[in-house]
């Protein structure tokens, strides 16, 4: 019956690098939680991300120090309230939902999902290059249904948005800054946005100076991504935002997510879930909080030089729903 947390950090190669505005990553460190009980092992992933503050080392710890809530058989809903959101919890709270699974033989989206989850298209990332560089890579990859672009460097990127809509004519494009765009350059980047046919503007300025998006014409829809965690912090986004971008290591957690997700609905928000760049561990618990959502961008795997085994099925774009030997 006693429950045992275990934590590793595992790191997971990428296929060349991967750029957005705040510099490139060659590889994907991931911290796992494993939770053992009456023979069942299951197991959450996160991505510690440094721009929210987070380290390998602060992250792991913070999973460690959970041990003891586990061992005394704390919930879902407990942990929501005996965790700060972020990676950390949110690597317990999808080791929790696949326990749940295993030990009770009712399948994770049976609780989360309003009917048998299905297939999803999710966005394929290109890394921020110079125009040429991404318009070929808009052209190697223009069989995709949805492109997500990064910009948001040095030079051009208007530029950019023209080369990569030239090499995929027919894909749905999505930009993202990373809050890379400035008070002088928004007006200008949204309206050639809006003329190239780009479907979504991600986090063009940076949170907390995102005022301006109140004051000016929004041709494109906008969402945000650095500017939302939790769900506390989405009323205030209305009058800037029209969509909202969920990732479970913001959120902490898919129990956390969920609210989240629902709420952002009732507030009129459109919906993104967003994924780091990790295994198709912790795309798995994202499949099902997609259900539904206007925009899918849960291509981590998909970066990568490998996955783990068992990973999720991929057929081009589309996602299938995890197996229960991979998650819940």
């Amino acid at each position: 019956m006693a429950r045992r947390l275990e934590v590793t950090v595992e790191s997971f190669p990428i296929a060349g690098t991967f750029a957005i505005s705040r510099g490139s990553k060659v590889a994907a460190d991931v911290v796992v939680c494993t939770i053992r009980q009456d023979g069942a092992a299951s197991r959450g992933e996160c991505v510690p991300y440094a721009r929210y503050g987070e380290s390998l080392d602060g992250v792991r710890a913070a999973v460690q120090a959970a041990a003891p809530l586990i061992a005394s058989g704390i919930d879902r809903a407990g942990l929501l309230k005996a965790m700060q959101p972020g990676a950390a919890r949110n690597a317990v709270d999808c080791a929790l939902w696949d326990l749940e699974a295993k030990l009770s033989g009712r399948p994770a989206w049976a609780s989360a999902c309003a009917a048998v989850p299905g297939p999803l298209t999710t966005a394929f990332t290109l890394s921020l290059a110079d125009p040429d560089a991404m318009g070929a890579q808009a052209r190697a990859n223009a069989h995709r249904p949805v492109l997500k672009i990064k910009v948001g460097g040095a030079g051009d990127d208007i530029a950019r948005m023209r080369a990569v809509v030239a090499g995929a004519p027919q894909s749905r494009i999505i930009v993202d800054a990373n809050e890379g765009w400035t008070e002088a350059n928004l007006r200008e980047n949204l309206q050639a946005a809006a003329s190239l046919g780009i479907a979504l503007v991600e986090q063009p300025l940076p949170a907390g100076r995102d005022d301006m998006l109140a004051a000016v014409d929004r041709p494109v829809p906008v969402c945000a991504d650095e500017s939302l965690h939790t769900v506390e912090g989405l009323a205030a986004l209305a009058g800037r935002y029209d969509a909202v971008n969920i990732k479970l290591d913001k959120a902490g957690g898919l129990t956390a997510a969920l609210l989240l997700r629902d709420r952002a609905r009732e507030l009129g928000f459109g919906v993104m879930v967003g994924c780091m760049v990790g295994t198709s561990l912790a795309m798995a618990p994202a499949v099902l909080l997609a259900q539904g959502a206007d925009f899918v961008d849960l291509d981590g795997p998909l970066l990568l030089a490998r996955d783990r085994e068992p990973g999720l099925a991929y057929s081009g774009s589309v996602i299938s729903p995890p197996a229960p030997a991979l998650w819940g």
